[in-house]
């Protein structure tokens, strides 16, 4: 006769069945936010697919050529990508606790972003002044939904990485604050690939129309 679980103990039975036990809480969290992440990027492929549909509905107002500069949109790239950069240099210098490097990357970070924010700020300002608001036509409308809420999630995420700062200057690298920094690093990263989609489909399709 076999003998029963409670008779081999619990990690026995584990061990019989192949399994190794629950995951570490940090690939848990990990796992779960990049879910998060997943449902956040179909959200903008919905906004993309209506860009996409839209683009060429100007209802005789002006057209993505004559409102887009891309040096002006190259600037912005610029920022995003070194932002995102500092924001992984700095996640690997606080995981081995050089925690003066991790505030200089950080702020690096956030100074990054803040000017990508401005830039954006400035360009839907000029494109206001222009009477060309989102209900101008079916094309302004996806194109400030798109590009907007693009915005408001570095918005979110310059708000989250000012209180992960301060979080860490106040409490140190626990293990609660280092699966944050890994949650907001993931966030970090995945709204710089979809401003490359933005800046790709948007921006420099939009100035050849």
């Amino acid at each position: 006769m076999s003998a029963s679980a409670s008779e081999i103990g619990v990690p026995t039975a584990i061990a019989a069945f192949g399994g190794d036990g629950p995951a570490p809480v940090r690939i848990v969290v990990g796992y779960g936010f990049w879910i998060f992440l997943l449902s956040d990027i179909i959200m903008f492929s919905a906004l993309f697919a209506a860009y996409a549909v839209l683009s060429g509905q100007t209802d005789g107002g002006p057209t993505p050529h004559s409102l887009f500069e891309l040096k002006h949109v190259a600037i912005e790239t610029l920022c995003l990508l070194f932002s995102s950069y500092t924001c992984g240099l700095g996640s690997l210098f606080i995981e081995r606790r050089r925690l003066k490097l991790f505030f200089i990357l950080f702020a690096a970070t956030f100074a990054l972003g803040a000017i990508f924010l401005s830039l954006e700020f400035s360009e839907f300002a000029g494109m206001l002044a222009q009477g060309a608001g989102p209900s101008r036509s079916a094309f302004l409308s996806s194109f400030f939904s798109l590009v907007g809420l693009h915005g408001a999630h570095v918005t979110v995420g310059l708000l989250w990485l000012a209180f992960m700062m301060a979080q860490v200057a106040a409490q140190g690298p626990r293990e609660y604050v280092l699966r944050r920094i890994l949650c907001f690093s993931l966030f970090w990263h995945a709204l710089d690939i979809i401003w490359v989609a933005v800046m790709s489909l948007v921006y420099l399709m939009g100035a050849r129309i």
